[in-house]
C-alpha cells in the first residue's frame, strides 16, 4: 500500500498534477472541474499548476484537453467487455484488449518517471489502470476518485494501493474492502461550479418561453446530451396529460427533433404554447436547472450531483445497459431518501405520469422532495477534492 508523503511547508510556486481518467463525461468533467478549482485555489496564493492529463488518443479526455489547452499524453489500454457468463469474457477481442495493458503500463511508467507529478488524480475509466499502477511503481502519491455508488472495474483494481480514495456518496464506503476505507473520504463529485448560479429569467429570454404559463410549474426533460429514446417516447405519449399541468421544456437530442416535432405537431395550440422542443442545451443549461421545478432524467453520476447540490425534485429512469448498472443504484439511493422517484424496470407513461403527478399537483411535496435533495448535495465536492489532493501531496491545504 502507498502512502502520502508528510505535509510539508511547501516553498515551491509550482504543483505538478498528473490526471487520468476519461472515456465518459461521467469521468471526464469532474477530472477538470477539480483541476480548475485547484489552479484557482493555487494562484490566489501565487502558486502555478503544470496538468498533464494522461489518457487515450481517441477519448473524450483527449478532445477535452485539447480544447482546454491541457498537455495530453497517450497511454494504451484495452476494455474488458463484460458478461454475465465468465466464459463469455473469454474472447479474442477481450484477449487483444488485455495484451495492451502492459503496453500501456510502460508507457504511463514513463510519463509518471518523466513529469514527476506531486500527485495523480484518476477518476476512473480503463486507462486510469495502468497510469494507477505506474503510480505505485514510481512511488507517486495516487487519489482515486468515484463518481458513483458503487466502484468502477477500474477503480475496484486501483482502491488498494492508492494514498486516498475520495468516494461521491457515503453509501459507497461500506462497499469498500475493509483496509481501504481508512483511507477513503466523501468529497461528493465535483459539478461545474456555473452550474450552481443559473438565472431563471435567462432561460425564458435564451429558449423564447414568454408562451409559458406563470402559474404552472416548469418539468425539464431530459436524457443526455444525445437525448433518450426510450424519455422521448414516453414523454411524447404522456405530452397532452404533462400539458394539461405544467409547462415542459424538452431537450430530446439532435437526432431526435425531427420525430418529436412530428409527434408535437397535433397538440392544441393552448398545449403547444407551453412545450418548448430543443436538441440541444449548451450554455444555458444552468439557468434552465434554475427554473425547472421537477426534472425528468437519467441518472447518471453526473445528473446526481447537479440535481443533489440544487435542491431539484426529479424524476428518474436509469439507463438500463449502464455499467454495473450503476444508474439503477444512483437513483435507488435517492429515492430511498426521499430526494427522487425512481421509475426502475419496465416504465410505461402511465407509471411516469402517476410519478410525476404528486409532484406538480403539491408545492409542499417538491419542496420537501428538494430539501432531500440538497440534504444529500455536496456543492463544494470540487474544493472538498483538492483538500484531498493536496493533503496527498503534502501540500498545506
Amino acid at each position: 500500500m502507498s502512502s502520502a508523503p508528510p505535509e510539508r511547508q511547501n516553498t515551491s510556486t509550482r504543483f505538478r498534477l498528473l490526471v487520468t481518467g476519461g472515456g465518459t463525461g461521467g469521468h471526464t468533467y469532474p477530472a477538470l472541474t477539480t483541476l480548475r478549482t485547484l489552479q484557482a485555489r493555487l494562484a490566489a496564493r501565487g502558486a502555478v499548476v503544470e496538468a498533464l492529463w494522461a489518457g487515450t488518443e481517441n477519448g473524450l479526455e483527449a478532445r477535452v484537453a485539447a480544447a482546454e489547452g491541457i498537455a495530453f499524453a497517450e497511454v494504451a489500454t484495452g476494455k474488458v467487455r463484460r458478461s454475465g457468463n465468465p466464459l463469455g469474457m473469454l474472447t479474442a477481442q477481450n484477449a487483444r484488449d488485455m495484451a495492451r495493458v502492459p503496453v500501456g503500463v510502460a508507457q504511463a511508467r514513463s510519463i509518471v518517471a518523466t513529469f514527476r507529478p506531486d500527485v495523480i488524480l484518476s477518476t476512473g475509466g480503463y486507462v486510469a489502470v495502468p497510469v494507477g499502477i505506474a503510480a505505485g511503481l514510481c512511488r507517486r502519491p495516487l487519489v482515486v476518485h468515484e463518481q458513483t455508488v458503487r466502484l468502477g472495474l477500474a477503480n475496484r483494481v486501483l482502491v488498494r494501493t492508492a494514498s486516498r480514495v475520495a468516494v461521491s456518496s457515503p453509501s459507497t464506503l461500506d462497499l469498500l474492502p475493509g483496509g481501504v476505507r481508512e483511507r477513503a473520504v466523501v468529497t461528493g463529485n465535483p459539478i461545474r461550479a456555473e452550474v450552481l448560479s443559473g438565472d431563471p429569467l435567462k432561460a425564458v429570454e435564451a429558449l423564447d418561453l414568454d408562451a409559458f404559463h406563470p402559474d404552472l410549474p416548469t418539468v425539464y426533460v431530459t436524457g443526455g446530451a444525445q437525448g433518450s429514446v426510450q424519455i422521448n417516447d414516453l414523454v411524447a405519449a404522456a405530452l397532452p396529460w404533462l400539458l394539461e399541468r405544467a409547462n415542459v421544456v424538452h431537450q430530446c437530442g439532435p437526432a431526435n427533433v425531427e420525430a418529436m416535432s412530428a409527434r408535437a405537431a397535433a397538440l392544441p395550440a393552448h398545449l403547444a404554447a407551453r412545450y418548448r422542443l430543443t436538441g440541444f442545451v449548451g450554455p444555458e443549461l444552468p439557468d434552465l436547472l434554475a427554473l425547472a421545478d421537477v426534472v425528468i432524467s437519467r441518472s447518471g453520476a453526473g445528473t446526481i450531483a447537479e440535481l443533489t447540490a440544487l435542491g431539484k425534485p426529479s424524476v428518474l429512469v436509469p439507463l438500463a445497459s449502464s455499467a454495473g448498472n450503476e444508474q439503477a443504484h444512483n437513483a435507488a439511493r435517492l429515492q430511498e431518501v426521499g430526494a427522487a422517484v425512481a421509475l426502475a424496470g419496465e416504465v410505461t407513461p402511465d407509471r411516469l405520469c402517476d410519478a410525476v403527478a404528486p409532484l406538480l399537483a403539491d408545492p409542499a411535496r417538491r419542496e420537501q422532495m428538494a430539501r432531500a435533495a440538497l440534504d444529500h448535495g455536496r456543492p463544494d465536492a470540487a474544493e472538498r477534492l483538492v483538500d484531498v489532493l493536496l493533503e496527498a501531496a503534502g501540500w498545506p491545504l
